[in-house]
This record gives C-alpha cells, structure tokens and sequence, in this order.
C-alpha cells in the first residue's frame, strides 16, 4: 500500500456512505492519532485499538494490531463526516508554517496537521502558533 492515510480516510468515507456502523483498519500511530483526533472533535464515536490475536467478528482473528472505528450518525441517518479530502500525499507534501494555517468551512470544519508537537487540528496548531504537514481536512 502506497499511502495508508489516504486509505483509512476512504475505508470511512466508504463506510459512512453505506451507513455502516462500524469499521476495522490496520493499525499504525499516525492512524491512530488521526482517529483520536476525529473522536475528540465528534465526528466518530469510539476509536479502540483491538490487540492482535483476538477474535474479531465470527471467530476470525488477527495476528496484527488494528484499529476499530465506530462512526456516527445525525438522528435522520446522515453521516457525521460529510467530506474527507487528504491534502498533503507521497508525491507532493504540503507544509503550511504558523501565519498560513487555514480554516476550514468559515470554522466548521478541520484541518489536521502534523506538527513537531504530534497530530493537532489547525485551531490548536494556531493558538499553539506551529506548523507542520497537512494531512487532511474533513467536515
């Protein structure tokens, strides 16, 4: 796999258009991160790491780690998430410094950004007055 991020970002994407409850990625930290980050700002409900070896669903089993999203929903079915683009890709990195961090839909929506200080959104990257790569925006 070429780019693991922008493949956990369309495994949701995909998910939430078919109104799955929950979905199970490979694990790695800097997916992780992403999903704790999208878990504090309420876009997903749960984000867990599930051990290696356990069983998953039906008696099937892992002997990596992964990581278990639950995704939410409005009260009429709709997908908390409604757009996940990756900005920053294996090809061509998009660093922003701290006088350039943008908003995303007028505040409503986030950018994350990882720093020197780890992943943050781009309102903590601003008050912390930091740049860094960035990875994706979502709303």
């Amino acid at each position: 796999m070429i780019d693991p991020i922008a493949d956990m970002l369309t495994r949701i994407r995909n998910a939430s258009i078919i109104k799955k409850a929950d979905i199970v990625l490979p694990m790695s930290k800097i997916k992780f991160n992403i999903a704790k980050i999208l878990e504090k700002e309420g876009f997903i409900s749960k984000a867990e790491i599930i051990k290696g070896g356990q069983d998953l669903q039906k008696n099937k089993s892992s002997k990596f780690d992964q990581i278990r999203l639950v995704l939410k929903y409005n009260a009429n079915g709709e997908p908390k998430i409604s757009s996940l683009k990756r900005i920053s890709k294996p090809g061509r990195r998009v660093y922003i410094d701290k006088e350039n961090i943008p908003t995303v839909l007028n505040g409503f929506g986030l950018a994350i950004i990882s720093t020197s200080k780890g992943m943050m959104t781009n309102m903590e990257a601003k008050k912390g007055r930091i740049g860094g790569e960035f990875i994706c925006e979502v709303y």
